[in-house]
C-alpha cells in the first residue's frame, strides 16, 4: 500500500514532464510556421529600404546599407494623385461590399434555412449552380449592361452586385443557420416574434461567428480586387490601391523599392 502511494508522485512528475515536452514541441512548430509566414513580410520591408542597385544583388542583402528612407517619401508622392486617395478608395469599396454582401447573403440564407416554401430546394440548387459559372463568361455581358446604364467610371458596377447575394456566402451561412435548433424559433413565436424578430433576435446573435467570417472574406477579396476596377474604372482618382500598384511597374523596369513600400503600407 505504501509503495503504491510513493509511486504516485513519480507518475505525476512523468506526466507533467511529458506535457511540458509536448508544449515545447508545439510552440517550436508554431514558431517555425510563423517564421515561414513572416519571411515575405521581412523581405518586403528589407527591399523597401534598399537602393535600386541593391534590389537584385546576389547574394541578397537582408539589412540594407545605407537605409534609403527616401523610398517611402518617393513612393507616396510619385503618383499624380495623392496616395491617400487610393487608400480611401480601397477602404470605401471594401466596406461598402462588406455591408452589401453581409446584408443580402444573410437574408437569402435565412430564407433557405428557415422558411418553408414550394421549390425552395430547387431554387437553392440553382443558386449553388451559379458557383460553377466562370466570371469570364459574364464579363462582357455585364460590361455592356453597365455601359448602357451609364455606370462606367463609377463605383456602382463594383458595389451594386454585392447587394444581390453571393452563392458561396449564402451556402456558408445557410449551413450554419441549419445547426441552430428550430425549437428556438418556436419559442420566439410563442413570445410574439415574427419572421424578422426571429432573424434579428435569435439567428443573428447566434450566427455572429459565421457572419464575421463572411465579412472577413469579402473585405479581403474586395481589398485585393484588381480585375473589376481595371475593367470599369479609367480615372486615376477613382483607383483603389490594388490598381494603383500596377502603375509602379513601368514599361522597361519595375520600381521594386517603391512597389514594396506601397505594398507594405
Amino acid at each position: 500500500m505504501s509503495s503504491n502511494v510513493q509511486s504516485l508522485p513519480s507518475v505525476t512528475t512523468t506526466q507533467s514532464g511529458q506535457e511540458r515536452l509536448r508544449s515545447i514541441a508545439t510552440h517550436l512548430v508554431l514558431i517555425l510556421g510563423a517564421l515561414v509566414v513572416l519571411f515575405p513580410i521581412a523581405w518586403m520591408i528589407s527591399t523597401s529600404l534598399k537602393a535600386p542597385n541593391q534590389v537584385k544583388q546576389f547574394p541578397p542583402i537582408w539589412i540594407p546599407n545605407p537605409l534609403v528612407w527616401e523610398n517611402y517619401v518617393r513612393a507616396v508622392t510619385i503618383f499624380p494623385v495623392p496616395f491617400w486617395t487610393f487608400l480611401w478608395n480601397s477602404v470605401f469599396l471594401s466596406l461598402a461590399n462588406v455591408i452589401g454582401s453581409v446584408a443580402s447573403c444573410t437574408i437569402v440564407a435565412f430564407s433557405f434555412a428557415r422558411l418553408r416554401f414550394r421549390g425552395s430546394r430547387i431554387l437553392f440548387l440553382l443558386v449553388l449552380s451559379t458557383m460553377m459559372l466562370p466570371p469570364q463568361v459574364t464579363m462582357i455581358p455585364l460590361f455592356i449592361l453597365f455601359s448602357k446604364l451609364g455606370w462606367i467610371n463609377t463605383y456602382k458596377p463594383l458595389i451594386v452586385p454585392q447587394f444581390f447575394a453571393n452563392a458561396y456566402y449564402v451556402f456558408l451561412l445557410r449551413q450554419f443557420f441549419t445547426t441552430i435548433p428550430r425549437e428556438m424559433d418556436d419559442a420566439a413565436r410563442i413570445d410574439g416574434c415574427g419572421i424578422l424578430g426571429i432573424l434579428f433576435r435569435i439567428i443573428l446573435p447566434l450566427a455572429a461567428p459565421a457572419i464575421g467570417i463572411v465579412a472577413i472574406f469579402e473585405f479581403t477579396a474586395s481589398w485585393n480586387w484588381f480585375l473589376g476596377p481595371l475593367i470599369y474604372l479609367s480615372k486615376m482618382e477613382t483607383f483603389p490601391l490594388a490598381l494603383a500598384l500596377s502603375f509602379l511597374r513601368a514599361t522597361y523596369r519595375v520600381l521594386w523599392s517603391e512597389l514594396m513600400v506601397v505594398s507594405f503600407i
